[in-house]
């Protein structure tokens, strides 16, 4: 009676094990974007608008400097009243650089917003079509190795990144 209760006990602790270990698969977020056209055209946007931003910062730059150049060949000219407003002025206009700087590129800056706007629908979307698959084939949790999360070695039987973009129409 005892072998047969061990039996037994030894049994369902093995299926308990079997079960326990749980279904899980891997992913790549940053391959499943590139492949999405409209992330490509989402980052070519944001391309361009970081693209105009850094030419306004680079003309006010230039100009800024222009002035620096000019006051330090009229300095020896020009009266203690005179220097003091055109050092206001090169301080006022550095500022104003600097604010642009943090206005265009800061954190929560224009290039935050608009990544907001353009690539974070794509991303959601991506993320909906991993929660419905998840969903359908039972997985109990997923691995993305390409943000964070470093994976060492991942059996390539387990990268589910195809199944997403087919998920997703592509391809």
């Amino acid at each position: 009676m005892k072998k047969i209760l061990l039996v037994v006990c030894g049994l369902w602790l093995a299926s308990f094990a079997a079960n326990a270990q749980g279904r899980y698969a891997i992913i790549d977020t940053k391959y499943i974007l590139d492949k999405m056209p409209e992330y490509k055209e989402a980052q070519k946007k944001l391309d361009d608008f970081a693209q105009v931003w850094q030419k306004e910062i680079d003309d006010q730059q230039a100009e800024l400097d222009k002035m620096y150049r000019d006051f330090e060949a009229e300095q020896v000219m020009l009266s203690e009243e005179l220097k003091k407003k055109r050092e206001d002025q090169l301080f006022n206009k550095e500022k104003a650089l600097r604010d642009l700087q943090r206005k265009r590129f800061g954190f929560e800056g224009d290039l935050f917003k608009k990544r907001q706007e353009l690539v974070k629908p794509v991303q959601d979307k991506v993320y909906n079509a991993i929660q419905k698959m998840a969903v359908a084939r039972s997985y109990d949790f997923i691995l993305d190795k390409s943000e964070g999360i470093t994976v060492i070695f991942a059996d390539p039987k387990l990268d589910k990144s195809e199944d997403v973009l087919r998920e997703l129409g592509i391809r």
